[in-house]
């Protein structure tokens, strides 16, 4: 019995014929344009692992600010 996946489903959802054609081992005739987006969202997928980066980075250096003005507080109310 053959797997289904939900990729599968929505393939056909998207495009029935489409679905057919590739079920029938037909490759796409537009093999440029596919390549192009797999391409572009690879490109896509590094630029928001970069912003997540970007965001825990900021969030560090506020701790490490806090920190900072936390202990240069505590030390100057000390002497």
């Amino acid at each position: 019995m053959p797997v289904i996946r939900a990729s599968e489903i929505g393939n056909f959802l998207y495009c029935q014929r489409a679905w057919w054609y590739r079920q029938q081992g037909v490759e796409s005739e537009n093999q440029a344009e596919l390549t192009a987006g797999i391409q572009m969202h690879h490109l896509h997928g590094r630029a928001v692992l970069a912003a997540k980066l970007a965001r825990i980075a900021g969030y560090v250096l506020i701790l490490i600010s806090l920190a900072m003005f936390v202990y240069i507080a505590v030390s100057t109310l000390i002497n």
